[in-house]
């Protein structure tokens, strides 16, 4: 099937704008299917970084994600079609409650989830993302860490690194599509369902369902699963546009929702039409001040390093 008009003018625009197009497993099949690099957090972090040759980066994303881009590209513009992309998650570790969860840990390095904004992050030791939380955390050394914002991801470190002490801002920091995923009581029976079938769970679901499944995994290590598994059925405990992908990717294998409608808001707050109109209008620009920026480039950088 060919790429629709509106498609095809945002490849051409891209391609006068000297723009790159950075797009989430989240976004829409249609804004997938002409991305220059689809990813995870980690993958569209890395790919920010090595950005060459262009003038323009377009991230299909929310928030956090083009302020990281923003952060590692000083040198560029970075814009995000839609303002209204902000993710809720990263919307719950204020910096007060970071500098008080400092304070009441004097000398604990922090490690902070991606999903943070950039002024959180700039007070962070490292960053990390769900598909190297476990190791960033071991990698420090430390007896005590304080790590935010997820609650989940946090018990899934926990279970991997049991002799560091996780102190965990906010007490109850989640994503709200991975909570609708509940315990995995559905999962199991889409399982019984289906013999055979594999159940994956992205870290940020309840601990739970992450105990019941055959495999707990970042939406990049679902995708590499999705190539090395010989299972032909897999029950995905993870947002819908990386099932889309999947789909698309495996048209011979089988990718069941846990639930249905389990779609983040925010990622699904961009669409075609207003990416057409922020690379024409090469809006809305993604700033970020440049002491927060250098702070938060210092964590970031550690990660990558780390990883």
């Amino acid at each position: 099937m060919g790429l629709s008009d509106l498609q095809d003018s945002i490849l051409e625009l891209k391609e006068e704008k000297k723009a790159i197009l950075l797009v989430h497993n989240y976004q829409i099949p249609e804004i997938q299917e002409i991305a220059d690099y689809l990813g995870d957090s980690l993958q569209l972090c890395r790919q920010a970084q090595r950005v060459k040759d262009v003038r323009l980066i377009v991230f299909c994303g929310v928030d956090f994600m083009a302020e990281t881009a923003a952060i590692l590209n000083p040198d560029k513009k970075v814009i995000i079609p839609s303002l209204e992309a902000c993710c809720p998650m990263a919307a719950m570790l204020q910096l007060s409650r970071l500098r008080e969860a400092k304070e009441r840990h004097p000398g604990a390095p922090v490690v902070l989830y991606v999903n943070t904004l950039a002024e959180t992050k700039a007070e962070a030791t490292v960053i990390c993302t769900s598909s190297n939380a476990d190791k960033i955390v071991a990698g420090l050394g430390e007896d005590k860490v304080v790590f935010g914002p997820d609650r989940n991801l946090a018990y899934y470190v926990e279970r991997r690194v049991p002799d560091v002490e996780l102190a965990v801002v906010p007490e109850d920091g989640y994503c709200t599509v991975h909570r609708f995923l509940g315990n995995g009581d559905e999962a199991m029976e889409l399982k019984r369902l289906h013999p055979g079938a594999e159940v994956w769970a992205h870290p940020e679901c309840e601990p739970e369902f992450q105990d019941r499944a055959d495999y707990v995994l970042s939406t990049g290590g679902m995708a590499k699963r999705a190539v090395e598994s010989e299972a032909e059925v897999f029950i995905v405990g993870t947002e819908q546009g990386l099932i889309d992908r999947l789909r698309n990717e495996h048209p011979h294998k089988t990718f069941l929702p846990v639930k249905k409608y389990a779609e983040c808001a925010a990622m699904k707050r961009i669409d075609l039409e207003n990416l057409y109109e922020a690379l024409r209008k090469e809006q809305h620009v993604v700033t970020v001040p440049e002491d927060t920026a250098d702070g938060a480039r210092r964590a970031i950088e550690r990660m990558l390093q780390m990883s």
